[in-house]
C-alpha cells in the first residue's frame, strides 16, 4: 500500500519528493510579508517525523549552515520517515540579527503561545500548530548568546532508558547536560507532549563557527541513523565518547573590568584554580575569577569588557572528570580547524 502524502500548511508532498514550503508568519510595516521557510523530506517508507529547526533566537546562526548542510547531503535520499527542516524559525530577529522579537520578547519562552496574544504568542502558536506538532522527534540548534561561545553539547531532560537519553548519545558530542526544562521553551512545549527532544548548543551568536557546525550535522545525521531513517554508516559503529555532566555553574565577575582570561574553552580546571584577572583599565584595582568546582570549561564570554556579576566562564561538574577530558580532548582533536587555502 503507498504511503500517503504529508501535509504542512497546505501543501502536500508526495512519497519520495521534497518540497520547500513558505509558511506565512506575519507583515512587515510596509505590508510585506514575512515567511517561515521549511523545507520537507518525504520518505517513500514509513518512519518517525524528525523537526530540526534554527535560529530560534534570531542572531544564532550556525543552526541556519546545519540545516542547510543537512539538506544538501546524500544521506537523506534514501530517507525513511520525514524530515521536517526549519533553518530559521525566528524570521524577525535573524533579518535585525538580534536574539529577540521586535516587542523584545524571547520566542524560546513564549510556547505553547496563544493566537490571542503578543507577537512572541502568536508566532509561537503558528510555529507549534503548523510545523511543530506533526513531530514525533525534534532537535533544536542552538549557539551561545552574542560574545559568548558554547563548547558543543546536547542539553536535554534525561531519563535512563528513555528516547531522549538514547538520541543524546547517538549524537555524539562529548558533553551532555541533563537540564531541567526552562518554561515556555520549545523544549518543554516538545517535552510536555512526551516528543523526545534535544538542544544542540554550540559556538557563538551571529558567527559561523566550523568546529561547531560539523559536528552538528554529523550529530543530526547520527540521530536519524539511530532512529531508523537512515542507513547505518559503514564508516564507524559507534558514536564519539560523550560523558553526562550532573551540573553547571557560572563564574561570574566580581569586580567591574577588563578580562584577561587564563583558561580556554573545553579546558579542564581544579576547583579554586584562577580562571582570569578582572582589572581597571590602569590595573590599580584587580580580582581573581576563580572556579567554584572542578570541571570542564564549557562556556565562556569573547568579550573582554565585563561588568561585575557578569557570567563569563560556564563550567560543567562531572562524576567522571578524567573520561570527560579525554572526551572533549578526543572531540577538538577531531574537528581541529584546518586553515583557508
Amino acid at each position: 500500500m503507498a504511503r500517503a502524502p504529508f501535509e504542512l500548511a497546505g501543501v502536500r508532498v508526495a512519497p519520495g519528493s521534497r518540497a520547500q514550503i513558505d509558511v506565512p508568519v506575519a507583515k512587515l510595516y510596509t505590508h510585506a510579508p514575512l515567511h517561515i521557510p521549511v523545507e520537507v523530506v518525504h520518505g517513500r517508507q514509513p518512519g518517525p517525523v524528525l523537526l530540526v529547526c534554527g535560529a530560534i533566537h534570531g542572531d544564532e546562526i550556525n543552526g541556519v549552515e546545519i540545516v542547510r548542510r543537512l539538506l544538501r547531503s546524500s544521506a537523506i535520499r534514501r530517507l525513511r520517515g520525514t524530515l521536517i527542516a526549519v533553518p530559521i524559525v525566528n524570521v524577525f530577529g535573524f533579518v535585525q540579527h538580534t536574539r529577540y522579537l521586535p516587542d523584545r520578547r524571547d520566542l524560546n519562552r513564549c510556547f505553547p503561545g496563544s493566537e490571542a496574544g503578543s507577537l512572541g504568542s502568536r508566532v509561537a502558536a503558528l510555529f507549534r500548530e503548523e510545523i511543530a506538532d506533526q513531530a514525533t522527534h525534534l532537535i533544536d540548534l542552538h549557539t551561545g548568546a552574542i560574545h559568548r561561545t558554547n563548547l558543543p553539547q546536547i542539553r536535554a531532560q534525561l531519563q535512563q532508558g528513555s528516547e531522549t537519553a538514547a538520541m543524546a548519545e547517538a549524537f555524539g558530542v562529548p558533553v551532555i547536560l541533563n537540564a531541567e526544562l526552562r518554561e515556555g521553551s520549545l523544549r518543554a512545549y516538545a517535552q510536555s507532549r512526551g516528543v523526545p527532544v534535544l538542544t544542540y548548543e554550540a559556538g557563538e551568536a551571529l558567527r559561523f563557527d566550523e568546529w561547531a557546525i560539523a559536528p552538528g550535522v554529523r550529530g543530526v545525521l547520527r540521530v536519524m541513523r539511530h532512529l531508523g531513517m537512515l542507513a547505518a554508516s559503514r564508516r564507524r559503529s559507534q558514536p564519539p565518547a560523550a560523558e553526562v555532566a550532573n551540573g553547571s555553574s557560572w563564574a561570574r565577575a566580581p569586580i567591574d573590568g577588563i578580562l584577561r582570561p587564563r583558561t580556554r574553552l573545553g579546558a579542564r580546571v581544579a576547583k579554586g584554580q584562577v580562571l582570569g584577572v578582572v582589572a581597571d583599565p590602569f590595573g590599580n584595582s584587580e580580582d581573581e575569577i576563580v572556579a567554584n568546582a572542578d570541571g570542564i570549561v564549557i562556556g565562556m564570554s569573547n568579550l573582554p569588557l565585563a561588568n561585575e556579576g557578569e557570567a563569563l566562564f560556564h563550567v560543567a561538574r562531572f562524576d567522571a572528570i578524567e573520561e570527560a577530558e579525554n572526551a572533549v580532548e578526543s572531540f577538538q582533536s577531531d574537528y581541529e580547524p584546518t586553515p583557508d587555502l
